[in-house]
């Protein structure tokens, strides 16, 4: 049975595969489904789960990668993410490569469709099933809870310049469970912007995560002594890994409220 990956590209079961991941949170899905010792390398952010990923070679990171050391490394398939890694490099490495399984989830709701790619090409379709059951369930009970007033929110991502998500982004789709929405900043994925009158009439509360940029409390502080709104930290990684991190991400979403209300 061959599975499906996000540019319709067939892939067949393929159990002895030796991986490398330049997706973060795909690596940390891929050790959570019993695929570690298939891993042969890794990125230098692909940080869970730390205990396992620590014998996973690395290299480079999600774009700058090392393309002599994986050609060593002999790898069958190289797993990748439209919007972590960048094009160019990735046709570079699909001419020595045999195979490259290109990932794309926008919505908490695809991390099913993912396990099941992941579990099916690499020979872990049972623990796979597993993980989307627990998912499956986990979204059913943040669909169910109360969520208090929708709020129109400013997620940043980056300072210096300031940078936030689009309207079509992972990210997005997650606030949305909350009925929370992002503003429409043109046609950029991920945006710059300024801060003025006119930005701050479309934002209820500002939320700084805590990566790609490292923000923190000072920072919300700061920010919302300039702004006048309200800031809260959240963490970048339950808001944007998917893989296993959305299993716990969905739950975290659960607590926003309360937190943003306070």
């Amino acid at each position: 049975m061959p599975f499906t990956d996000a540019l319709g590209q067939q892939h067949a079961a393929y159990p002895h595969a030796r991986i490398v991941s330049l997706v973060p949170s795909i690596t940390e899905l891929l050790c959570d489904l019993g695929l570690a010792q298939q891993l042969v390398g890794r990125t230098g952010f692909c940080i869970h789960p730390a205990d396992v990923v620590r014998e996973i070679p690395k290299i480079g990171g999600t774009k700058d990668v090392n393309v002599d050391k994986i050609r060593k490394l002999a790898p069958t398939h190289l797993v990748v993410n439209i919007d972590e890694n960048e094009k160019p490099t990735v046709d570079r490495l699909a001419e020595f490569v045999p195979h490259i399984v290109v990932t794309h989830p926008l919505r908490p709701q695809d991390n099913r469709e993912l396990a099941r790619l992941m579990g099916g090409v690499f020979g872990a379709s049972e623990r796979a099933e597993a993980w989307c059951r627990d998912f499956e369930a986990a979204l059913a009970a943040l669909r169910a809870a109360p969520k208090g007033p929708p709020q129109r929110v400013l997620y940043c991502i980056w300072q210096d310049p300031w940078m936030t998500v689009s309207q079509d982004t992972y990210i997005a789709a997650m606030l949305a469970e909350l009925g929370w929405t992002v503003p429409a900043l043109g046609d950029l994925r991920y945006p710059r912007f300024e801060w003025n009158a006119v930005l701050l009439a479309q934002v209820d509360l500002v939320l700084l995560s805590s990566e790609p940029y490292r923000f923190t409390e000072a920072h919300v502080d700061a920010l919302e002594r300039q702004i006048g709104k309200p800031v809260l930290l959240v963490d970048g990684e339950m808001m944007s890994w998917y893989g296993s991190r959305a299993l716990h991400g969905v739950r975290y979403l659960m607590g926003l409220p309360a937190l943003a209300g306070r």
